[in-house]
């Protein structure tokens, strides 16, 4: 049988609450008990010693063992604490005796019945002597149990105890009821979030302000992993409708030119069958682009490694994208550094990570604007930088960048014919090689990309 976990906690706190209280009380009540019977002994030899030191005064004084004054004592103790003496001279002669006063108490009903028949009186005989001269003995009767007045006082107080422990042990259970429901509190609402989340309740968000600190920490992790499933959810939904939209427009339009050549409205002419290629070409583009994404998210991915130099890179994206960007009329500069760097990556692959970066900064840069490559270094990585001084990104967009199909200006990436997966790509490479990107950009300035890889010692100087 599975247990709550409001159950176990509600458990754990009534066992540890219980024998905290069982083991407390029992405690007291044992230690008073003792406490309580060492107290009456010490009252019983105090006052013993009491009678003996007045006896052995009487008798250094008059030479008696007995006056008034110690016969009222002997009858005050007796009726009092329950003590009851013989008093004997050197002799051996019986002098005093209120043993007897002990029958007639009985039978006035000093005591209960049930008392003085279960009860047993000790008895214990005391020399007395001056100087080591001996003079005679007190012999005292005492109660071997708790009498009328000691007993009830002992109950009275154990009551108390068992009262106290009753009471506590209810609030023990009625406080850690209210306990384990408000340590369980944070656990329910973030069940009851996670649940909606299986649902698809997309917006679902755990309040942090009537949470235990030790649980906010995982409430902000799910509300993140919450934000970030929704942003999911609205980019997979937006890709739906731009890759309906992308493939819409050119099968319409295959469509209507086939339809015309059925319907020998056209004739196949060599220039509306290039224009028909063209919108089969753009199907194409697009069909690739996206086999090039699903290659680059796999995680089963194998990269081809080898040493590579950077600036043998540099110099290859430079006679690969130098005709573009004269032909459209930005400056393109690539900076060689004085020495060789040497990394490990698969070749193909970094170019292919430079080339979608460049071909971005080409096509979002004006004329008379500039773009400037060059090599950069951080701690154990090497890596390319690409500065352009184009449009630049909405900080809004920033944390986007990265999304799959995700398009700061819809628009814009229809005219350049991109879907919007091209940085996905680059991401999806730059993290098989375990390597790191940045980008940094600001609107109407321009942006910066940085790409990092692991280094791998540098095989010469210049």
């Amino acid at each position: 049988m599975h247990r709550t976990l409001r159950s176990r906690i509600l458990s754990y706190f009534l066992v540890v609450s219980l024998c905290g209280i069982l083991l407390s009380s029992f405690s007291i009540l044992w230690g008073f008990e003792d406490h309580f019977t060492d107290y009456l002994r010490k009252n019983r030899e105090q006052d013993i010693s009491l009678l003996q030191d007045e006896v052995i005064s009487e008798y250094t004084e008059s030479g008696s063992l007995l006056d008034d004054e110690i016969m009222g004592l002997l009858h005050e103790q007796a009726m009092t604490e329950n003590l009851f003496y013989q008093i004997y001279d050197e002799d051996g002669e019986l002098l005093a005796n209120t043993k007897m006063m002990l029958g007639m108490m009985e039978s006035m009903g000093k005591q209960s019945d049930s008392l003085s028949n279960s009860v047993e009186y000790l008895s214990f005989t005391y020399d007395l002597s001056i100087e080591q001269q001996f003079i005679g003995s007190i012999k005292v009767y005492y109660p071997d149990s708790f009498l009328d007045e000691d007993f009830s006082f002992l109950n009275s107080i154990k009551k108390n105890i068992y009262i106290g422990a009753l009471i506590t042990i209810i609030l023990s259970f009625v406080f850690s009821i209210l306990f384990s429901k408000r340590l369980t509190t944070s656990f329910d609402k973030l069940s009851k979030a996670i649940q909606a989340i299986q649902k698809h309740k997309w917006n679902t968000r755990v309040t942090l302000d009537k949470l235990s600190k030790e649980m906010q920490p995982l409430a902000d992790s799910f509300n993140n992993l919450a934000e970030a499933l929704s942003k999911e959810e609205t980019l997979r939904k937006q890709f739906t409708a731009d890759l309906a939209h992308e493939l819409r427009t050119p099968l319409a339009t295959l469509r209507s030119q086939i339809e015309a050549y059925q319907d020998g409205i056209w004739e196949p002419t060599p220039v509306r069958l290039q224009q028909s290629h063209d919108e089969l070409m753009r199907l194409v583009r697009l069909v690739n682009e996206l086999e090039k994404l699903l290659a680059a998210e796999n995680p089963q991915i194998k990269l081809q490694k080898v040493d590579v130099e950077a600036t043998s890179i540099l110099n290859l994206i430079k006679t690969q994208f130098e005709p573009s960007f004269i032909d459209k009329g930005v400056n393109l500069t690539v900076i060689k550094p004085e020495r060789e760097y040497w990394f490990q990556a698969d070749r193909d692959r970094v170019i292919q990570i430079l080339t979608n970066i460049v071909n971005n900064a080409l096509q979002y840069t004006h004329a008379g604007k500039n773009v400037v490559i060059s090599i950069v270094e951080i701690e154990s990585l090497i890596g390319f930088s690409v500065k352009d001084e184009g449009i630049g990104i909405r900080g809004e967009d920033l944390p986007y960048l990265f999304e799959r199909f995700y398009r700061g200006d819809k628009s814009r990436d229809r005219k350049t014919g991109g879907i919007g997966i091209g940085l996905s790509i680059v991401k999806a490479l730059v993290d098989a090689h375990q390597g790191e990107i940045e980008i940094e950009s600001e609107l109407n300035v321009g942006t910066t990309v940085n790409v990092y890889f692991s280094t791998h010692v540098s095989r010469r100087q210049s």
